[in-house]
């Protein structure tokens, strides 16, 4: 009885965190047209950073600030920073549902990464969920190609980077505290994100131009970051009252979420080719779970 209350209360520690992280993605789409994603990308994780490293210093000391393999943690902020970018300009310019659904086959790439680069196997099981995901994948994209061109491809750029992330958080698992991991890879975010925006500013492109943000523009970003970190802290501590395996199917109510606040936020209504591929989508991250599982 006591460890079906443990895997319930795992469950819907994962689902609240997953969840918010949908909400703080439609908040940062309510940004569009506003400030660059650029620039929103930037200020968010700098916010981020300063907040997680103030909790940190409360919580751990000097002590939580020295990790070892540094570059490993800039390879993540790297990785963090080139996933986010592509990701806000792609919820920036479609429906957030169909940008949330695409950065779902970060899982099977990540697979792929892990068999060519550490010689993992991939069983039949997992090839069927790569190309069932790929299949969705190309569903979602048929439209959103026909109407922004390469741009339509930003979401899977970011699923990429997202799974350059998994695979340095795997490296570096046992290096730092969860929350220290959390602060890294925001503070080492946040440089190549500054980067980014000065560059696209320097650029010439009115859309990329970076101006005095708005106190509302600020304040939805420190709200983007708080509710991040804790989405994350909810889920981490999902994965200590179960396995991280057990909640795993949680993080698919980020798609239900999406694409209802997509509805009622932004009046993106899905067509049955979009829920089509989505489905296929979840379905293979599903069955790749359930294969891991054996």
């Amino acid at each position: 009885m006591a460890q079906s209350g443990n895997i319930r209360s795992a469950w819907l520690s994962g689902l609240a965190g997953f969840a918010l992280l949908s909400l703080g993605d439609s908040v940062i789409k309510s940004m569009a047209g506003g400030w660059p994603g650029t620039g929103v990308a930037a200020l968010r994780f700098s916010l981020g950073a300063i907040g997680l490293g103030g909790f940190l210093w409360f919580r751990e000391g000097a002590a939580g600030f020295h990790a070892a393999r540094l570059w490993l943690q800039l390879a993540r902020g790297a990785a963090l920073a080139f996933a986010s970018l592509l990701f806000f300009l792609a919820i920036f310019a479609m429906p957030l549902a169909e940008a949330t659904a695409i950065q779902f086959v970060s899982p099977m790439i990540t697979v792929m990464l892990s068999a060519a680069i550490f010689g993992e196997r991939i069983g039949r099981a997992t090839w069927a969920a790569i190309l069932m995901a790929l299949v969705g994948v190309l569903i979602v994209l048929r439209p959103n190609v026909a109407d922004l061109g390469v741009a339509a491809l930003l979401p899977l750029g970011a699923a990429v980077g997202m799974s350059a992330l998994m695979m340095l958080n795997r490296r570096t698992a046992n290096d730092v505290s969860p929350l220290a991991a959390q602060f890294y890879v925001a503070a080492f975010a946040a440089p190549f994100l500054i980067a980014a925006a000065i560059a696209g500013s320097m650029s010439g492109a009115p859309a990329l131009a970076i101006t005095m943000p708005s106190a509302s523009v600020v304040a939805r970003c420190a709200l983007v970051a708080t509710t991040a970190s804790v989405a994350h802290a909810l889920v981490y501590n999902a994965t200590l009252r179960a396995s991280a395996a057990a909640i795993a199917p949680t993080v698919y109510v980020q798609i239900i979420v999406a694409t209802a606040l997509g509805i009622v936020w932004f009046g993106d209504w899905p067509d049955m080719f979009a829920i089509l591929g989505t489905l296929l989508v979840i379905a293979a991250g599903l069955l790749l779970w359930r294969s891991g599982r054996r």
